[in-house]
């Protein structure tokens, strides 16, 4: 046989989705998206850092070790980008991160000739300065290691405009940009970057969507599955792109949306 041939012969599919031995920081982890991602990585294997602005972090916790794995709390407010380096340094100072998924996110909605500065900046700081200072401070152990996985959650609005959700828009857009540029530099230092884009999710954000009967049933029409995403939907990727069965996927944005972006 040749090597290629060999080397599909003695194919473990099993050791390729593994992720027994690595350790996952996963932002917004206390609930909807972030939960459920957390959830999966620790049924792949891995232990958990739990990373939020609240102290909500109890069930997810819970979850992880129902699967046999260790997780640790952590508090942090993604927004407070002036002391975030520092404060990240001294919360993480003994955690070795393999896997980095950025969930945590905030939007606001309002008409854009009325937008506030405060919450044009506020989902900025968040969703995406706050993700680059995180991803750079984890970035770094990942490359001295020469290995490591980044998943940033994106959104169907980083391909589409939204309405009246202008700051949410823009920095989506921008976390696919920050997807890209990262993957070009990092992928010959065997550090994959990638992003997950979810469609219409049943998650506490899309609540105010889903009970305006109008709204909902206008979003469900257009989704080719015709129904809501649920947070487990998006276990698979995640534990995908985490795992060694990525390894040569760099840059790539995986839409999970029920054909959302098809129609």
């Amino acid at each position: 046989m040749s090597p290629d041939i060999t080397a599909l012969a003695s194919l473990d599919v099993s050791h390729l989705m593994s992720l027994r031995g690595r350790t996952a920081l996963v932002t917004g982890a206390g609930s909807g998206l972030g939960q459920a991602i957390s959830a999966g990585l620790a049924a792949a294997g891995a232990d958990l850092i739990l990373l939020s602005e609240q102290k909500n972090l109890g069930d997810s916790e819970a979850l992880v070790r129902g699967y046999g794995r260790d997780a640790r709390q952590v508090i942090i407010d993604l927004g407070q980008v002036d002391t975030l380096q520092s404060t990240l340094r001294t919360e993480l100072a003994d955690a070795q991160v393999d896997i980095l998924v950025n969930c945590a996110g905030i939007i606001r909605r309002q008409d854009a000739s009325a937008f506030a500065d405060s919450d044009w900046y506020d989902v900025l700081d968040v969703n995406l300065n706050g993700l680059f200072i995180l991803t750079r401070e984890a970035g770094r152990q990942m490359l001295s290691r020469q290995r490591g996985k980044v998943i940033n959650i994106a959104s169907m609005l980083s391909f589409q405009g939204g309405i009246r959700t202008l700051s949410y828009a823009a920095s989506k857009h921008a976390v696919v940009g920050v997807t890209r540029a990262l993957a070009n530099e990092w992928a010959h230092h065997n550090v994959q970057v990638n992003a997950i884009a979810p469609g219409y999710f049943a998650t506490r954000v899309t609540s105010a969507l889903r009970s305006d009967e109008q709204r909902n049933q206008e979003i469900l029409a257009r989704i080719p599955a015709g129904r809501w995403g649920q947070p487990a939907d998006l276990v698979g990727a995640a534990v995908f792109l985490s795992s060694a069965a990525s390894d040569y996927v760099n840059g790539h944005v995986l839409a999970i949306d029920g054909g959302w972006l098809a129609r």
